[in-house]
């Protein structure tokens, strides 16, 4: 273990912990909008904090089997349909799976939202504390994917991609809530993280079919919006300021 204290290892376990950070903003918006769903703070506290706690563990044990791990990405079988062609491995399967799911629930989300559609936690559609934590976790798994063949691709390290692992999903959980209540207390940024997660659908479903499209472009464009909204909010806010002065 003392080799995890070296410089070179350091600096392999800050920068493997900063990408796994920056490739779990996806995760954390959807987190925020599946919890915001519960009625209650303590029921979207408990589903963050089990759904992250179990994702943990199974990315753990998902990088405790590298060999499996590098195995998912073997063809399973071939597909031929005249000109189609598909060898899909393990990790296409579930990158369509969950690009699908995550596509369907999305967009039912937006048009729930653009047609005022609120579920009380008496409706039959409500959603319950166990399902929101299996949809985490769910989600968590294919997110898992990118994540961890990342880690394998940056260290061979073991124990360096284990801590990177749980330091991210730290972060993402003391950060999970703030994160979850800024989203739904502006409507508008909640239909912004919406549409980016519609995006990052697409672009599981388009990988799963192995067209590789630089996450970067996404992840840009959504800081651009998010810099613009976050203008459109200060200015909202100090236009509000003036009409309560003026009234007053």
């Amino acid at each position: 273990m003392d080799h995890l204290f070296t410089l070179p290892s350091l600096i392999s376990l800050l920068t493997l912990t900063v990408l796994e950070i920056i490739l779990g903003v996806d995760n954390i918006i959807f987190i925020a909008i599946i919890a915001g769903k519960l009625q209650h703070k303590k029921d979207q506290r408990q589903a963050r904090t089990i759904g992250l706690s179990l994702a943990l563990i199974i990315r753990v044990i998902m990088l405790s089997g590298i060999s499996w791990l590098a195995g998912s990405t073997q063809p399973l079988f071939h597909f031929a349909l005249g000109p189609i062609s598909l060898e899909p491995s393990l990790r296409d399967i579930i990158l369509l799976a969950g690009g699908l799911f995550l596509l369907y629930k999305t967009t039912i989300e937006i048009y729930e939202k653009i047609k005022g559609i609120e579920h009380d936690e008496n409706s039959l559609n409500a959603l319950t504390v166990k399902s929101a934590i299996v949809q985490i976790v769910l989600i968590d798994i294919v997110f898992s994917f990118d994540s961890i063949l990342t880690a394998v691709g940056l260290s061979r390290d073991l124990p360096i991609m284990i801590s990177a692992v749980v330091i991210s999903m730290v972060i993402m959980l003391l950060f999970s809530e703030k994160v979850s209540d800024f989203i739904n207390d502006h409507p508008t940024i909640k239909i912004l993280a919406l549409t980016f997660l519609i995006l990052i659908g697409v672009l599981l479903v388009m990988e799963s079919f192995h067209f590789e499209i630089d996450k970067g472009y996404v992840y840009f464009a959504l800081a651009f919006s998010l810099i613009v909204e976050w203008l459109n909010i200060k200015r909202r806010s100090n236009a509000h300021k003036r009409e309560k002065k003026e009234v007053a």
